[in-house]
């Protein structure tokens, strides 16, 4: 019976390639869920066989999105977990010190090669190049940058600011470390938020280790519902509008008038957000299906009507990470006013430096980092001005809302453009060029494009009752119900497939 299966073909289904990392949108990592599933079940009161499974798996999971580079993993977790082991049992106030400085060494030396090692050279190809032509030295102007072939391990930046905070907490006496290595793999390694987040803190995650997977059924609609808008804003919003429009203004924003390079602008806006809070509802309602919590990662940020807000509601692990371990580590706002702007100017530099290295990135963290200083600067100096939109009057939030949704498109145009130039070209179609005649050519041009960008901002900006409504919905339905709400999705999400299904956009920082 078995004649007709080429195994060859299934050999190289399962094996890593390059150009293809598994995604949890595909079919392959939804079959592979199911069979884990059946046997993460029978081991649900078998605590160790429990932990070296889904570690295996994990490492598995890692292994198709990286290839052999899981092994760089596996060092980082070991010897992050021999530090920590060191830092609880010495005394000495200084080897501690020490001992944090060398996991700081580690894994910023790491991460420091494989994302910013190009971007060293290219400045310093530059910069002896400018020496050259101010003293007149000919070898020096022939200087040229020949950028390395380096390989970037998917969620190098992600496992590696976790394992820092463990470090650090334990250093700080907030945890105590582990005691067997394999526990802190299984931290490390956990297949839903391993390669694109959240950045998951070890005292609230290592509790839940230890408990048995026990998800009740409210839990098991929550954590259904959470994959099925992840699939519905990934696979369905984010992928086509890039696709289709966005990737098209952005790779030449000169062929399209400035009111399309705007209409642009908020396609990516919304492509980024759908893309990656898709990723982190997936991750979360995964690890939700399988006895784990994780905090919320995004809170509709688009709603936020100051920046401040804005950064309590995107990426909310990041954003709480660089706070805890930077920025008060920095001094926070402990140390005078001017020394507070310093700090967030600083911390949102290498936020945005974390994000890639290039120029792009770095003045997006500028934006973000000037804008939080000024906004800082101005709830100091006048008491209407507040931190959050819910403290704010009605037309103050919805003016607030309008400022900083267009402060943050600013900053995107940075983010996304693959140069300076294109941010140029760009703001010069919207600021000389607009031509508002063709938004309805727009909208009869790319109607599918259009429809979409309504019906994700409409799904953003409705109250979080509606959102919870929903939810309900979904969770007290019958399971049969369920899975048909789920072969219904999965028959969308086909249908989308068909143009073109992109890695989660994360997945390169």
């Amino acid at each position: 019976m078995f004649d007709n299966l080429d195994f060859s073909k299934l050999g190289e289904i399962l094996t890593y390639h390059r150009l293809s990392p598994i995604l949890f949108s595909s079919g392959l990592f939804f079959f592979l869920f199911i069979g884990f599933l059946i046997i993460y079940m029978s081991l649900r009161k078998h605590l160790l066989a429990r932990i070296i499974y889904v570690t295996l798996f994990s490492l598995y999971f890692y292994y198709k999105s990286s290839g052999l580079w899981f092994f760089l993993l596996l060092f980082t977790a070991t010897s992050d977990f021999c530090i920590a082991q060191g830092i609880f049992h010495t005394s000495a106030q200084w080897k501690r010190k020490l001992l944090v400085v060398v996991s700081l060494c580690i894994n910023l030396g790491l991460l420091g090669y494989f994302k910013y090692f190009n971007f060293l050279l290219e400045i310093i190809a530059t910069v002896t190049r400018e020496f050259g032509y101010q003293f007149g030295n000919t070898s020096m102007q022939s200087v040229t940058y020949q950028p390395m072939d380096i390989f970037l391990p998917v969620g190098i930046s992600f496992f590696t600011f976790q394992t820092i905070s463990y470090v650090i907490d334990v250093y700080r006496g907030k945890i105590t470390p582990l005691t067997r290595w394999i526990d802190y793999v299984f931290y490390v390694s956990f297949f839903p938020q391993l390669v694109a987040g959240p950045i998951v803190r070890a005292r609230d995650f290592i509790p839940q280790i230890y408990k048995n997977p026990t998800v009740t059924r409210s839990e098991f609609g929550e954590g259904l519902f959470l994959v099925l808008c992840g699939l519905f804003k990934k696979t369905v919003i984010s992928d086509y509008i890039s696709m289709n429009f966005v990737d098209r203004v952005f790779d030449a924003p000169l062929l399209y008038t400035g009111v399309e390079n705007l209409l642009g602008v908020y396609g990516y806006a919304l492509q980024i957000y759908c893309d990656f809070s898709g990723y982190s509802d997936m991750a979360i309602g995964i690890a939700l299906l399988l006895g784990f919590r994780f905090n919320m990662n995004f809170d509709s940020p688009y709603q936020s009507a100051t920046i401040t807000e804005f950064w309590r509601r995107w990426h909310i692990s990041l954003s709480s990470w660089l706070k805890d371990y930077l920025y008060i580590s920095l001094g926070g706002n402990r140390k005078g006013k001017v020394r507070t702007y310093i700090n967030l100017l600083i911390t949102m530099l290498l936020g945005g430096l974390w994000h890639g290295a290039s120029m792009s990135f770095i003045i997006w963290g500028a934006i973000h980092g000037v804008a939080l200083a000024i906004h800082k600067f101005i709830m100091g100096r006048f008491s209407s001005f507040k931190q959050l939109g819910s403290e704010m009057k009605p037309w103050r939030r919805v003016l607030g809302i309008f400022i900083t949704f267009h402060l943050v498109c600013f900053g995107w145009i940075f983010f996304r453009a693959d140069s300076l130039q294109t941010v140029k070209e760009m703001l010069t179609q919207i600021c000389t060029n607009f031509h508002p005649e063709v938004f309805t050519q727009f909208v009869t041009g790319y109607k599918g494009v259009f429809i979409l960008m309504i019906i994700g901002y409409v799904l953003h900006f409705m109250p979080k009752s509606a959102e919870n409504a929903l939810q309900g919905v979904v969770t007290r339905s019958p399971l049969l119900v369920q899975a048909v709400i789920l072969a219904v999705m999965v028959f969308v999400v086909v249908q989308f497939k068909s143009a073109g299904v992109q890695p989660f956009i994360y997945f390169q920082f």
